[in-house]
């Protein structure tokens, strides 16, 4: 005799079954009786008597199957703090376990203020249905001044913008950085679970790089063996004069190497030529020579294997080299939100 699987039936044949096949031992069938004669698992009565004895009849009842059906668990002034939360705080600035905010993150959110738990994927659904994307984030610093910031962009910006205008004279946006021959960048495949090798040289080298940028699309740079310092600076800015048509506005951090007393010196006599204009404290974010820092790392260093130095440079300026020649993508670096108000 074959069992049958109960739950092939229908709701209601499954109910009539179950009160049936319970009446039949409490009206005095063994259960290995009713087993044989409903052609089903002993376990399976087992667990059917269990319920009776804890609900009764009502116990058996046919119960609709599915996910229940019902309005969402968050009402919509919870859902838009939840938001409001995620676009505006970090986690660990409402005193959560977390960095960043994730899937994990948000749901600990959701509990801890409106008593509300629900799964990862559930989270995942309202994230998506929210207009909320899983994104790298930018970094600030801590220590940079908001009412700076707020007074470059408003004030102090547009003033220089006016001036650089009334001067016909051209900005630059400029910005130094290291580069390492083991920097890695990008993604290879291969079979999952085994993560692929790139075979390559255990040692390492190092080069600097400085560049300065135009809302024109125009890109000027050096690659330099040396520390950066205020000399390597003014070379670099000798070389902005003597290419240049026109007088310089050039617009860099506050790094050290930038304010040395030899490079105030050097400019004292070149007033009519180039002047330096520094942007507040700890904000790289507005300034649009990140990016193609951040394309070299990627392209030039990240994705090509250097055998030496020389070779390693010789990338780097290869790579600068060709985005010179496509201006367009140098004026791209203009478009993202923190720099959008360097754009001509």
């Amino acid at each position: 005799m074959q069992i049958q699987d109960a739950r092939s039936l229908s709701i209601d044949a499954q109910e009539f079954l179950r009160k049936r096949v319970v009446r039949a031992v409490l009206d005095g069938l063994t259960q290995a009786d009713a087993a044989r004669h409903f052609a089903l698992a002993r376990p399976t009565i087992n667990k059917w008597l269990g319920l009776y004895r804890r609900g009764g009849w009502a116990a058996l009842s046919a119960k609709k199957k599915g996910r229940p059906k019902g309005p969402a668990r968050l009402k919509g002034w919870q859902a838009a703090q939840v938001v409001r939360s995620i676009t505006d705080r970090t986690p660990d600035q409402l005193k959560l376990p977390f960095v960043l905010w994730t899937r994990q993150a948000v749901a600990t959110l959701i509990a801890q203020r409106f008593g509300v738990r629900v799964s990862l994927m559930t989270v995942g659904r309202w994230l998506a249905r929210w207009g909320l994307t899983p994104q790298k984030p930018m970094r600030r610093a801590w220590e940079q001044n908001p009412a700076q910031v707020e007074r470059w962009l408003r004030v102090e910006y547009p003033r220089v913008r006016a001036e650089a205008k009334r001067e016909k004279a051209e900005i630059h946006w400029g910005d130094e950085m290291g580069l390492r021959s083991d920097h890695q960048a990008g993604t290879t495949y291969g079979r999952k679970g085994v993560t692929p090798v790139v075979p390559g040289t255990g040692q390492r080298w190092r080069c600097n790089m400085i560049s300065s940028i135009t809302g024109r699309g125009v890109l000027r740079f050096m690659v330099f063996k040396r520390r950066f310092s205020g000399r390597v600076f003014i070379d670099f800015m000798s070389r902005l004069v003597r290419e240049a048509r026109r007088k310089i506005y050039l617009i860099v951090d506050g790094h050290p190497a930038h304010k040395a007393s030899k490079v105030k010196q050097w400019l004292a006599g070149r007033e009519e030529q180039i002047r330096l204009i520094l942007l507040p404290a700890y904000s790289p974010d507005l300034n649009p020579d990140e990016f193609p820092n951040n394309d070299v790392k990627a392209n030039a260093v990240g994705r090509r294997r250097a055998s030496s130095q020389d070779d390693l440079m010789a990338d780097v300026r290869g790579y600068l080299r060709s985005t010179q020649k496509r201006p367009a993508i140098v004026q791209s670096c203009f478009h993202a939100p923190s720099v959008r108000y360097a754009m001509i």
